[in-house]
């Protein structure tokens, strides 16, 4: 079987929060009229399963692919699905809420669904952006606990200005917020369980969204060393047990070598190209695209002008 480079239809979120950088900056063909947070760009949860949009497998869904070509897609014996990653691009015109993903020992505890380790590419940043993550040097589960009844809450975390180009890791555990003005890319585990602390006493079709308070204050790391918490910007951006991610730079008219042996995420930043091979048809990428390479894929990419793209294994 010739495991092409597949290419997947976004799947579009409107959220409370979002804006229109998703079609400003990224060409989305997603609705003007709507506030669209997220643009899920590779995905295989219950409830969302990303569609291929190119060759023969033309409407089928990665989850359908993963079953009947694991090895061959992942390059891993007996792999078992889902596919384990979860792809995003986020537009936040406004505040995210306060928030934390839990690690697997929480997961064990709460009885509840799978944890999540996730990292933020900075694409774009309006003046003065900044992020939430992670609790200031010395707070308790204690002070964090009533600052939540107060209000305060942000007021005890590390509040970090961001760049574009940033790559931010938020290890499972991590109490963090984006806030608002920042266009990323998100790298994650494939799990959508979250846990809200504070969300700026808003209001949605006029009922404040619940909040998972008992739940968050388990799931929050108040020891973490605060050298989990990466900053990068070139080079390898995350090494981490579930995922890893590169940063690539490329001039135009150029090409860069696939090997095999590795599936490979490709999440176009700037630019564009093709990846050409002896036995598929050329397949086009420009930015805001994500591809899957197969691990029995090789090839090339050829590159129509300046790329930054990231690059995602396993």
């Amino acid at each position: 079987m010739n495991l092409y480079p597949l290419k997947f239809k976004p799947i579009y979120k409107e959220l409370i929060w979002g804006g229109n950088k998703l079609r400003t900056i990224l060409g989305k063909d997603c609705p003007a009229d709507k506030k669209i947070g997220e643009s899920w760009e590779l995905a295989d949860l219950p409830n969302d399963k990303s569609i291929i949009i190119n060759g023969e497998f033309t409407g089928q869904t990665i989850s359908d692919v993963l079953r009947k070509y694991p090895q061959q897609i992942t390059g891993k014996k007996n792999y078992q699905p889902p596919f384990g990653l979860l792809i995003k691009f986020i537009d936040a015109a406004d505040d995210l809420s306060v928030q934390v993903h839990p690690d697997a020992q929480t997961i064990k505890k709460l009885k509840t669904d799978s944890p999540k380790t996730e990292c933020w590419y900075i694409i774009n940043a309006e003046p003065n952006s900044f992020i939430y993550k992670g609790l200031k040097p010395g707070i308790t589960r204690k002070q964090f606990e009533q600052s939540i009844k107060n209000g305060t809450c942000a007021d005890l975390l590390n509040k970090v200005p961001v760049k574009i180009g940033q790559c931010h890791l938020l290890p499972a555990g991590t109490v963090h917020a984006i806030g608002a003005g920042i266009l990323i890319t998100e790298i994650q585990t494939p799990s959508e369980t979250t846990f809200r602390v504070f969300d700026y006493n808003r209001l949605q079709n006029g009922k404040p969204r619940q909040l998972h308070i008992a739940q968050a204050l388990e799931s929050i790391h108040f020891d973490q060393n605060p050298d989990e918490l990466t900053i990068k910007t070139s080079g390898r951006l995350v090494d981490t047990e579930y995922f890893k991610v590169d940063k690539f730079s490329q001039q135009s008219d150029t090409t860069n070598h696939i090997t095999a042996g590795i599936m490979k995420v490709i999440i176009i930043i700037e630019g564009s190209g093709q990846i050409i091979s002896n036995n598929a048809e050329p397949v086009s990428f420009a930015k805001g695209q994500t591809i899957l390479l197969s691990a029995e894929f090789q090839g090339d990419m050829e590159f129509a002008e300046k790329t930054e793209y990231l690059l995602t294994t396993l």
